[in-house]
């Protein structure tokens, strides 16, 4: 299936290892020029030569913080500099730190929010001027099946995630009419860096081995094991794709089957 992606522009944001990298992988297998960025400068490179190197894919990539206001317009400035043009924007960014209720300080609260949810507001907002004079734009929100079914002891994650959704939902309605797309992409368990980081500190407050712990966890998925990151990125290029173009304001879960609830 040609996807219709071959000379398309994406930005990907925290897009240098786990489901950002492979999401970034799959649009520059399918032809589309590239904006990637991250905190980390030595990792972020690596990524940026590995894309290219394996997909002949152009790639402009970009050493911020996603969760800080001014790095969105930086962000927008330089890629059309380079490419001209924005037609897919990919919101992704690490999770706030795990933990219950009343042991999080006030500021955590604050922090959760410009990460996870005031960055998919700001960052959209600055790229959309750009899609609505061309008549064509995808804009697709990494955020967690926390939205359908909350996870136990991500209290800061489940707020700020499920807050997207209420926004792209709205936002899907009022950028139809100039055929700009907005979904939601919830990932379950994939094997990413902060899926073992979470799945360390349970195993140590359950007193077990983070092997163990991993184990009884793949258990309670229907499918008996963890996603890639490239199965998740393949439903993000798709829904980026021109074979998308009658999805918006969906939330769909890319999870091995865990989320046991209807919708």
């Amino acid at each position: 299936m040609d996807l219709g992606l071959r000379g398309r522009v994406a930005i990907v944001l925290a897009s240098s290892k786990g489901l950002g990298r492979a999401i970034a992988l799959g649009l520059a297998r399918e032809g589309a020029r590239l904006t990637i960025c991250a905190r980390g400068e030595d990792t972020l490179r690596k990524t940026e030569r590995e894309v290219q190197e394996e997909t002949g894919a152009e790639v402009l990539a970009l050493s911020l913080d996603v969760a800080r206001r001014e790095s969105y317009k930086k962000l927008v400035e330089q890629t059309l500099q380079r490419f001209g043009q924005i037609d897919i924007l990919v919101n992704n960014a690490g999770g706030p730190p795990a933990g219950p209720f009343l042991q999080l300080p006030e500021t955590a609260w604050q922090e959760a929010l410009n990460l996870n949810l005031l960055s998919t507001v700001f960052m959209t907002r600055e790229v959309v001027s750009h899609m609505i004079p061309r008549r064509w734009g995808r804009i697709i929100n990494l955020t967690s099946v926390s939205v359908k079914q909350p996870i136990e002891n991500l209290i800061l994650s489940n707020m700020a995630r499920t807050g997207v959704v209420g926004f792209a939902k709205t936002l899907a309605s009022e950028l139809a009419p100039h055929n700009i797309l907005v979904n939601n992409v919830c990932p379950g368990s994939f094997r990413t860096d902060r899926h073992y980081e979470l799945a360390r500190g349970r195993a140590q407050k359950l007193g077990i081995t983070m092997e163990e712990y991993l184990e009884q966890q793949a258990k309670t998925i229907p499918l008996g094991r963890f996603g890639e990151p490239s199965e998740f990125a393949d439903l993000v290029v798709f829904l980026a794709s021109e074979r998308a173009s009658y999805i918006t304001g969906a939330t769909i879960q890319v999870d091995g089957g865990i989320v046991r609830g209807l919708l």
